[in-house]
């Protein structure tokens, strides 16, 4: 298996395509990456910026390059020595005109090839549900899209078609029986019953009328071909024959403002496989199964071995080839049996690298049992990033945020508040289809036949959003303990909250727990394990909008906690809790991945490290946040006595402009933009005032004026005056956060992951703005000049660095040097012991240390923190000036710091100002026992 050094992820679009990539690969290579860790590069929805909404992932995205491009890209890549990371997406399609496969099943229904692609309720094993396939994809409501004409029948060589905009539906076989009969009248009376072309059409009836009937799959679909072509071919070749079936288009489209115009469209829209309705309907009728919330996004039933098989042809090619060399695999907690599936693509994929994107609260583990080397790193970004929170200050964060908002608010509460918002505001519909199924269930036992559809959908709510965990992973095969631990709690609570729902509670717990009755059969049996493993489906994504797209845009305490798997109640990370984390991670998962950022982040990781600066300066950021809240009365509106935008909102931007503020001027005038429609995203996710389901424009339109004012020079003089030397001096120390940060990402054991850019500072918003484009052109002229110094005076360079700090080299000479070092010292690194290492002195509190030792190599990191009270903004933290006696007991030896070159001699004690004399973090390496 191929261990990467480091990865580096790159956001493919169709601006930046696999050419795009090939010329900077000798560039991440130069960096010191071993991997280019890609997004999803298969067929995607057309403009797809993300690459999650594919359509076939058996070809690659044409929009990102041709198949030789592609090739050329992995010829460049595996010439530098380099491998390929591939994030795969197993779990969900996009529901779109493109995706042939859904657009089968829409046309054909029961008699579809790939009926059992996709997690339909019409396919469910043990359901009973015929009703059509929901299509909710209309921008209003059904009717008011059809009366306006924005519904149109339209018909062209692959057949008749719905459209709306860009979406083109396929119309079922019995359609066209209808649309042609419609008005034959007239075609009778113009070519004359014996007309060949006539005779041919009513030949084209009577077969339409037949085929249903008379075969089925493949064999259907080919003969519904070969009528489509029929029918084509008159429409081009006789003109009274096209004259005829465009009058019927015209007539089937109605006439605006002629209701009962539509009726003959409305009449054969109603015959179809699916419904076509108002986006907002998905939230509460809801017949498939999406990925989270997300109508677009349509589930795939992976679970079934011909659908695994599809869909993972070209990646195990691939693999297979050696063009991917390790795999991440999208949302694992979606799929039915993530289990079954790992070992689906082991089996297939062999002795390759793969990770998975796994959502794990602070005191939960990955399960040991997994052939995987780890997750993509959430669980350690919200580590290291908690140990730079000064947790001491808690209670004066709340006192500060609860006297700000007026109110005081406890995180766990708001978590379940909106949990159940979520259920009953955007599951509903999935929620009634697990409550379908527990009734059909229940009904067939003496203990459940009293319970009632409406006890038993209150009852899964209870235990879904008291869940704690993203999701349990029972099998056919059985519960482990943890699992049965994590239900008995749960299930205890929600007695405890919802006393009333004592026996339906009991039912599932017995349901959950898998205690079946002896006298059930083996179909029961079934039954039970089909609705315990479709439960475990829904957890996660009620976790994920119900915390991460919700409550994380609520609660907001300090925001640079505020993050994907994070857990905002917990006010920062011990040292000794870091250190235990760093230590379990080497036992049990070496070669997981560790990151900072992500595609899926909430805020970059600079903006983090700002962030974190104010746990230390409790007083200040009180006196600081209320002033301007004072200068600003002016800038808000009003509404009926209520101030837009409300007091938690403003203090959620007050910690946004903080955070993100741009070190260039020139970046002012599009930063204001991008916080406005950061602002907006924001406040539909905290579905306060304004959401996605129901927008105010009025208060959406009050904020981004608000901040408009705020950052406009001519009116917010005074506040800005006010606001800038702060936020600068936040930003001076958070750059020896991000420096530090940097550190421990790249020597604590795991894979350290990059995401494009944030080599340099890193202070983007949540997506789509994260996704901007890179300049690699200045980076890759940054590190020339860099590499070049570094042979020559490397001592002259850091202190230039560390003079104009605010373009992002200093960030990027040390990524590059701890890159060096990871490749000159693989083993070490990868394979290391931790060693938490206790620091003494004066400052010991501001410093984290630990050691890497395989057979006599050591290597030694130390990062500071916390720095506000030890050094002026101005200042840098180096030598004995700023730490005094704070030093490490290490036995005496020779040490070499290989991010300065410089050698350090200890003689039973290491000063760490001695180790910090030239650069803020160090990395010292000795070949000594």
């Amino acid at each position: 298996m191929r261990i990467p050094t480091a990865t580096y992820r790159i956001q493919f679009t169709p601006q930046f395509g696999f050419d795009n990539a090939r010329a900077i690969a000798a560039y991440l290579a130069d960096l010191g990456i071993s991997d280019l860790y890609a997004s999803p590069i298969f067929k995607a929805r057309s403009g797809s910026t993300h690459g999650y909404d594919i359509v076939d992932a058996t070809q690659l995205n044409p929009e990102l390059g041709t198949n030789e491009s592609f090739d050329a890209l992995v010829s460049e890549i595996q010439s530098l020595g380099m491998g390929w990371l591939q994030d795969i997406v197993p779990n969900h399609m996009a529901y779109t005109s493109e995706n042939d496969y859904l657009m089968d099943v829409l046309e054909h229904g029961p008699d579809s090839t790939y009926t059992d692609y996709f997690d339909l309720s019409w396919n469910a094993p043990f359901g009973d549900r015929q009703e059509r396939v929901l299509a909710p994809l209309l921008g209003d409501f059904y009717g008011a899209s059809l009366e306006n004409g924005h519904i149109q029948l339209q018909y062209e060589q692959n057949g008749l078609t719905v459209n709306y905009y860009s979406l083109k539906l396929p119309l079922r076989l019995e359609s066209y029986t209808k649309f042609i009969t419609s008005n034959l009248g007239k075609l009778t009376r113009t070519l004359g019953r014996n007309h060949p072309d006539f005779i041919k059409l009513l030949g084209i009836l009577y077969i339409l009328k037949s085929v249903p009937s008379e075969v089925a799959g493949k064999q259907r679909q080919d003969q519904i071909a070969f009528i489509k072509g029929l029918i084509w071919e008159l429409y081009t070749t006789n003109d009274a024959i096209r004259e005829f079936i465009d009058e019927n288009l015209q007539t089937f489209n109605g006439e605006a403002g002629n209701s009962d115009s539509f009726n003959l469209l409305d009449d054969l829209l109603n015959d179809q496989f699916y419904r076509l309705a108002f986006w907002k309907v998905g939230a509460e009728e809801m017949n498939y199964r999406r990925f989270f919330t997300v109508n677009e996004l349509i589930s795939v039933k992976v679970e079934e071995l011909r659908v695994f098989n599809n869909t993972h042809s070209l990646i195990q090619k691939l693999v297979e080839e050696g063009k991917f060399t390790g795999l991440r695999i999208d949302h694992i907690d979606g799929l039915y049996n993530p289990i079954q599936y790992l070992e689906r693509l082991r089996e297939k994929t062999g002795d390759v690298y793969i990770t998975v994107e796994k959502i794990l609260e602070i005191t939960e583990d990955l399960p040991e049992d997994w052939a995987i080397e780890g997750t993509s790193g959430y669980d350690f970004l919200n580590y290291v990033n908690g140990v730079f929170c000064l947790t001491k200050n808690q209670s004066q964060f709340d006192k500060i945020y609860h006297n700000f908002i007026g109110s005081r608010v406890d995180y766990a509460s708001v978590v379940k508040e909106k949990k159940h918002l979520i259920l009953e505001k955007n599951l509903a519909g999935d929620i009634d289809n697990l409550a379908l199924l527990l009734k059909n269930i229940s009904s067939k036992y003496r203990y459940g036949n009293d319970f009632t559809l409406n006890g038993l959908k209150r009852a899964i709510a209870e235990v879904l959003t008291l869940f704690p965990i993203y999701r349990t992973y029972i099998t056919p095969d059985g519960i482990g303990d943890s699992d049965r631990a994590t239900i008995q709690k749960v299930i205890n609570q929600a007695k405890e909250q919802a006393p009333l729902l004592q026996h339906e509670l009991t039912f599932i717990e017995k349901l959950m727990l898998l205690e079946f009755d002896n006298s059930l059969t083996q179909t029961e049996r079934d039954q039970w394990i089909y609705f315990v493993l479709r439960m475990q489906q829904y957890s996660g994504p009620l976790m994920a909008k119900g915390v991460e797209d919700t409550t994380l845009y609520v609660y907001n305490r300090l925001l640079s906690l505020n993050e994907v798997g994070g857990n905002p109640g917990h006010f920062g990370i011990s040292v000794t809790d870091f250190h235990s984390f760093n230590q379990k991670h080497q036992a049990t998962w070496p070669h997981t991945m560790n990151t900072t950022a992500t595609h899926d982040t909430k805020r970059g990781e600079d903006v983090r490290a700002r962030l974190n600066v104010l746990s230390e300066i409790p007083d200040e950021w009180e006196q600081q946040v209320n002033t301007w809240s004072t200068m600003n009365q002016g800038n808000r509106s009003d509404r009926h006595g209520f101030a837009m935008p409300d007091r938690n909102d403003e203090y959620f931007l007050y910690q946004t402009l903080v955070g993100a503020f741009p070190f260039a001027e020139h970046e002012h005038e599009s930063f204001v933009e991008r916080v406005k429609d950061y602002i907006i995203k924001a406040i539909r996710e905290a579905k306060v005032h304004t959401a996605w389901l129901r927008p105010d424009s009025e208060y959406e339109k009050a904020c981004t004026s608000f901040i408009e004012k705020v950052l406009d020079p001519a009116i917010s003089g005074e506040f800005l005056e006010a606001f800038r030397p702060f936020q600068q001096r936040i930003a001076d120390y958070g750059i020896f956060n991000s420096l530090s940060q940097t550190l421990l990402k790249m020597t604590a054991p795991g894979v350290p992951d990059l995401y494009q850019g944030t080599e340099l500072w890193e202070l983007s918003l949540v997506d789509p703005d994260n996704r901007r484009p890179v300049d690699f052109e200045q980076r890759r002229t940054y590190l020339n000049t860099i590499r070049e110094q570094v042979k020559t005076d490397i001592l002259g360079l850091i202190q230039e660095l560390l003079n104009d700090k605010t373009d992002g080299r200093i960030k990027l000479f040390l990524t590059a040097q701890l890159l060096q070092a990871r490749t000159n010292y693989v083993s070490l690194f990868q394979d290391g012991d931790y060693l938490p290492l206790e620091v003494q002195g004066t400052y010991a509190n501001h410093i984290i240390a630990f050691a890497r030792r395989e057979g006599n190599q050591t290597a030694i990191a130390i990062a500071p923190r916390f720095l506000t009270s030890l050094i002026q903004p101005e200042d840098d933290p180096l030598g004995e000036s700023v730490w005094q006696d704070t030093h490490l007991q290490l036995p005496p030896g020779t040490w070499k710091n290989v991010l300065t070159q410089q050698p350090l001699q200890t003689t039973g004690t290491l000063s760490i100002a001695s180790a910090l004399n030239h650069f803020p973090v160090a990395l010292l390496i000795s070949s000594a026992e």
